[in-house]
């Protein structure tokens, strides 16, 4: 039997993005975090959840929240009919970028933020009411600073193990490239073994993915130097015969005509994984358009064409 107009006024509608958030979440904490609510009220929420629909919906293991069968079924059938009301309501209510407010939080990696320096000025300039909070991230931080809500959009040079709340799309797909000072020859396989080379390693550790790569052929290379951050680069490589292994993204950024001469690159004479840079958001902001607006900016700046 359909429900009736009389079923529906037992439920507090308001009660139902508490529950999506709940089941995504799957804590009682990041789901108000996610909504704005205190702890008191999501937890009060839930109460109400369970009174009404007469079920536990969610059981505490450990730290997380289990659904019962009753809450998947739930989800199952709430979860579209949710995201279909938040796309007409979008629709409904377009962003202008002229005149609203709202606040971005996204994260992103060292060598994105060097090459999405032009998209920041131009933010600034057609979004004028608008704020940005930017936070370091790596590949590593990227989904749990997703999960918790920290930020509503990740960008980086990472693997596709995101939580399943995120979505994803892939930016550009690319190689590596070795980066080295103009004056210096170009590098082969046997110069890159020879000649030192500084790696960007915020935590520290002096091997990456190319050491892994020369072991397989044989063959070492000697790090003599770890920075902490890619925009330290230009000024340590500029007068020496270091060399720093790069996304062709970064390369492009770093040899850009506005940031200054003095570089060169060469293609990685070995192989190696590809470099993917990936934007990632949130579900809950698949339809909001202040962030389909700024994930367009995105993709116009730092997708490969």
């Amino acid at each position: 039997m359909a429900p009736s107009v009389q079923d529906l006024r037992r439920l507090d509608l308001n009660l139902l993005p508490v529950f999506i958030a709940l089941m995504r979440e799957r804590s009682v904490t990041r789901a108000g975090e996610v909504l704005f609510l205190s702890q008191p009220a999501t937890s009060a929420a839930l109460a109400r959840l369970r009174a009404v629909l007469k079920d536990e919906l969610l059981i505490r293991n450990g730290k997380l929240l289990e659904p019962t069968p009753r809450a998947e079924a739930l989800l199952a059938a709430l979860d579209p009919a949710l995201g279909a009301i938040a796309g007409a309501l979008s629709e409904a209510t377009p962003f202008d970028p002229a005149r609203d407010a709202h606040l971005f939080r996204i994260g992103w990696t060292d060598d994105v933020a060097m090459a999405a320096k032009p998209m920041l000025a131009r933010l600034w300039q057609v979004a004028p009411q608008c704020q940005l909070v930017i936070r370091a991230a790596n590949y590593r931080t990227i989904p749990g600073m997703l999960e918790s809500g920290e930020i509503g959009l990740a960008i980086g040079f990472m693997t596709d193990d995101l939580p399943a709340l995120a979505k994803q799309r892939v930016l550009r797909r690319g190689n590596f490239q070795v980066l080295r000072a103009a004056e210096t020859p170009p590098v082969d396989l046997d110069a890159y073994c020879a000649r030192p080379h500084v790696l960007v390693t915020p935590r520290g550790d002096l091997t990456g993915f190319a050491d892994t790569a020369l072991e397989r052929l044989g063959r070492s290379r000697r790090v003599v130097l770890g920075v902490p951050e890619f925009g330290l680069l230009r000024q340590v490589l500029l007068g020496t015969e270091l060399l720093c292994t790069v996304s062709d993204a970064l390369v492009e950024a770093l040899m850009a005509p506005e940031a200054g001469g003095g570089l060169a690159a060469d293609p990685l004479p070995f192989p190696s994984p590809e470099s993917v840079m990936r934007m990632a958001w949130r579900s809950a902001l698949d339809h909001d358009p202040a962030e389909e607006w700024l994930r367009a900016q995105v993709v116009a700046q730092l997708a490969r064409r």
